[in-house]
């Protein structure tokens, strides 16, 4: 399939067929690539989508302490290095 870049105000636009949207999962927001002179567009995901109902979860179960914070103790700690 072919399409035209059109004029957007200083900049240029491209219209994508919904079928071509949907096969690709392309909802909002893009994250738009070049490499080897060619234009990569992906769907953009949020990285961190869902941390803040992980994190609340983990606050109402007392599992939010920091590691740093808990004494545990290995018996290799006590034990002499060889190098």
């Amino acid at each position: 399939m072919y399409a035209e870049i059109i004029k957007i105000g200083n900049s240029r636009g491209l219209r994508i067929p919904k079928a071509f949207l949907k096969q690709s999962n392309i909802k909002n927001t893009v994250q738009l690539t070049v490499k080897d002179h060619s234009l990569i567009i992906t769907p953009y995901e949020e990285v961190r989508s869902g941390w803040e109902d992980s994190f609340k979860l983990m606050a109402e179960n007392e599992d939010d302490v920091l590691l740093d914070m808990v004494n545990i103790e290995y018996s290799w700690d006590e034990e002499e290095w060889i190098w």
